[in-house]
């Protein structure tokens, strides 16, 4: 968040907890003003009795009784008054707060989104350019081509992530159910990230006969991003992990780096819509903050569980639990 967000909100919330202060503090005033009213009230009741007066306990006894009556209705009043404003005094801080972080996330989504569709093109273009006015060898030719290929690549899943994110958010998405062979499908997604990504090195374990009951883009998708999740902070050079386990009764995927791992207490946060870990400004590595959600949005359609956790040496173990 910038210095001039930062004072917008500190600015917001203290005029907030001043207006805030100061309806109770009237509040109170109110409540004490009537008490005294109320009292005086009665005494002037009290002074206008005549002491020779034969019903005059009673009366006394009437006065007093309808001051501590009024003073019931003050107090029952104030309380409720009181519990309106704090539940109201609740809601409105969340809701506007809310409103800042929903703000500055679809700012740094602004940010990352141009970035994203500026690299890639410049990046196809220059490679492009390259091979139309260069005479290059076979070797530099296909290391510039399979380069084209991957920006390519970036650009179609950012516009699918993008595309799925607003339609499964509009409930315009048409979820189908089928029973598939997951085991091939997650056999073909990493294949193309084996090919695409060559400087890695792939531990790939699948078991063969892992059925799951769902949308066959979805799931695709829901591999694809935990795979360019893991490329984009894994070291070059470096191992990454791929376990498809089917058990009884569930089926298991594991996809695991060794990047520099997430903290514990952000855990729960890169599940979140356009969340990303860390300054948007001074940001390096590449994404939107729309991969891990839409990953979680994509396991729960399919009833399955989503989680993450520290690699055994360094990196993310992100798993995956699909109930049969």
């Amino acid at each position: 968040m910038t210095i001039f967000k930062k004072k917008g909100l500190a600015i917001a919330t203290g005029l907030y907890w001043f207006l805030l202060l100061y309806i109770v503090a009237a509040l109170v005033w109110w409540f004490i003003a009537l008490q005294q009213q109320n009292r005086q009230m009665s005494n002037y009741k009290m002074m206008e009795l005549k002491a020779d007066d034969p019903d005059y306990l009673n009366k006394i006894d009437a006065i007093t009784k309808d001051e501590r009556g009024k003073n019931t209705g003050y107090i029952g009043e104030g309380i409720t008054s009181l519990l309106v404003i704090i539940i109201g005094a609740v809601f409105i801080y969340r809701a506007v707060r809310r409103q800042f972080v929903l703000s500055q996330q679809q700012q740094n989504f602004m940010m990352a989104i141009t970035h994203e569709l500026k690299t890639p093109l410049a990046i196809t273009k220059l490679n492009l350019e390259t091979l139309q006015k260069h005479k290059l060898d076979e070797q530099r030719q296909q290391k510039l081509l399979l380069m084209t290929l991957q920006e390519t690549e970036r650009l179609n899943t950012l516009a699918n992530n993008i595309l799925i994110s607003s339609q499964l958010e509009a409930g315009g998405y048409i979820f189908s159910k089928e029973e598939l062979d997951f085991s091939s499908l997650a056999g073909n997604c990493v294949e193309d990230f084996m090919h695409r990504f060559p400087g890695h090195v792939w531990d790939i374990s699948i078991e063969k006969d892992a059925t799951v009951v769902g949308d066959t883009l979805l799931l695709q998708i829901l591999i694809n991003n935990l795979l360019e999740n893991a490329v984009k902070y894994a070291p070059k050079e470096s191992t990454i992990r791929f376990k498809l386990l089917r058990h009884r009764d569930s089926v298991e995927m594991n996809v695991i780096d060794e990047g520099p791992g997430i903290p514990e207490n952000e855990r729960k946060k890169i599940f979140d819509r356009f969340y990303r870990i860390g300054n948007e400004s001074m940001r390096k590595t590449k994404g939107t903050g729309l991969g891990l959600y839409l990953c979680r949005k994509i396991a729960a359609d399919h009833h399955a569980v989503i989680s993450v956790t520290n690699n055994a040496t360094a990196g993310s173990n992100f798993a995956i639990h699909f109930n049969a």
